[in-house]
């Protein structure tokens, strides 16, 4: 395949490209995938760097994460960017020993269960709760629109699965809370498999077999990736190619579609505003930004209710100690803690024995979570009380005995755009925008799913869904 600059734009008037707002991954990927059609491109990113979430840091022998740890490797598509981006020889695999997952419960972590035998002897369920899962085919669908997560996995598996399974994989995946959670939205893959099958048990075996012949891969079991520098490196990559046609702390103001089909995008940069020319419009930014968009057109569509999705803050400490200081093995992906278990953090990532590179010899590093939507005012609190929460949480949990030898936090106080029962209202305004207001296009983990792998779909889909509109002239 060819990279984004081997690609030879039609000739078309000046100005007349393709205007994304936001350089976070989907738009770099949106914006890649357009270069790689022969269409003109520019990327306008507020901030002075790209990447949004993703940016890793090196400092010495420590190698830290500010957003994701891990990238899925969950299709081709996924493994065939990084190749083509020049990276597959910068790309690790995480250590194929470290596939241990731990759930907090009586204090202690204990492996999650693998396969039947390790499901049948693990002390993490109960045994009235592991008879209950052979029940699950014969429970009855649920007859609403929308559910929750919590009622959900309470009325198929028990309140047991959904205390000690379900809440601590939704502290890991959203740090949300699964009483508000949609299972249609958040997780639409399991609603999908009671509505068509009208059993997990039986869906999961099912979609195995529908998911091989497409050649895809679910995340539970996807490789997972970073690199040699960190997940940053990816984006880096991107920006690299695109070269001029990203321009940074420039934030789009305001729209205004003109008579022609084109748009007219306001661009305020270093203190004054410049007008630019634009054939579509692709907004990839956060949806709360959006409410700073002036937008003109004949059949405008307010949008500013996207700003009432739900962003709750996230603190992520990131710790490196002694291997000699903790006497828990460090030797998987991580952990969670479900609410129950009156923890104040919400789960670690063992980044050191993930990848190389990220803690000297004879030590380890780890990411850990605090705040979500179960606990949001921890997140604002003093760093300083945030490393002591999450030290004092891993002496009880893990036997930590020592203390940090690096430290790294980021804060987010608005992380992670929380799927919510009712969440169809704000799909249902996206698409009524785009059907409105012909050549504006939405795209991000505000719609498309949160995961960087699901960001980085949206973005490459998008990119041709908009190549497709270039090349035929029709939004």
């Amino acid at each position: 395949m060819s990279n984004g600059h081997s690609a030879t734009a039609p000739s078309v008037p000046p100005g007349a490209s393709v205007a994304i707002i936001g350089g976070g991954i989907t738009g770099l990927c949106a914006a890649w995938q357009l270069r790689r059609q022969g269409v003109p491109v520019t990327v306008y990113e507020a901030a002075d760097r790209t990447g949004g979430v993703i940016r890793s840091l090196r400092q010495g022998p420590y190698l830290a994460e500010y957003g994701p740890n891990t990238l899925l490797e969950t299709s081709q598509r996924i493994k065939g960017l990084i190749e083509d981006l020049g990276l597959a020889s910068r790309r690790n695999y995480s250590d194929p020993a470290a596939k241990a997952r731990y759930v907090v419960r009586y204090g202690k972590p204990i492996d999650l269960p693998s396969g039947p035998l390790s499901f049948a002897l693990t002390k993490l369920f109960t045994w009235p709760a592991k008879i209950r899962l052979f029940g699950e085919p014969f429970q009855p669908r649920g007859q609403g629109p929308d559910e929750s997560v919590a009622s959900f996995v309470t009325r198929r598996l028990g309140p047991e699965f959904l205390n000690y399974a379900v809440d601590p994989m939704v502290n890991g995946v959203y740090a949300g809370d699964p009483s508000r959670l949609s299972i249609r939205h958040a997780f639409p893959k399991i609603h999908v498999l009671e509505a068509q099958h009208g059993s997990l048990v039986k869906g999961t075996f099912m979609s195995a077999r529908a998911r091989r012949k497409k050649g895809e891969i679910p995340k539970t079991s996807a490789p997972k990736v970073s690199f040699d520098h960190g997940l940053q490196v990816l984006p880096d990559a991107l920006a690299q190619q695109l070269g001029e046609s990203v321009e940074l702390n420039s934030r789009v103001t305001a729209l205004a579609a003109q008579p022609d089909g084109h748009w007219q995008v306001t661009v305020a940069k270093n203190g004054r505003e410049t007008t630019r020319r634009h054939r579509f419009v692709l907004y990839t930014s956060p949806a709360y930004h959006i409410r700073n968009l002036r937008i003109q057109a004949p059949q405008a569509v307010d949008l500013s209710p996207l700003g009432e999705i739900y962003y709750p803050p996230v603190a992520s400490v990131v710790l490196a100690f002694r291997q000699a200081d903790i006497p828990h093995p460090i030797d998987g992906f991580g952990m969670l803690v479900p609410k129950l278990e009156n923890f104040k953090i919400l789960g670690s990532v063992f980044n050191s024995a993930l990848f190389p590179g990220r803690a000297p010899a004879g030590e380890v590093l780890l990411t850990t979570y605090l705040g979500g939507a179960k606990n949001p005012s921890l997140a604002g609190e003093s760093e300083d009380r945030l490393v002591e929460h999450t030290c004092q949480d891993l002496r009880t949990i893990l036997g930590l005995r020592g203390k940090p030898t690096f430290r790294h936090l980021s804060i987010y106080p608005k992380a992670i755009p929380q799927y919510e029962v009712g969440y169809q209202r704000f799909k249902d305004l996206m698409d009524q925008a785009e059907q409105a207001m012909p050549g504006f296009y939405l795209a991000g983990h505000f719609r498309h799913g949160i995961s960087l792998s699901d960001s980085i779909h949206a973005g490459l889909d998008t990119g041709l869904r908009l190549a497709q509109a270039w090349k035929t002239g029709t939004p």
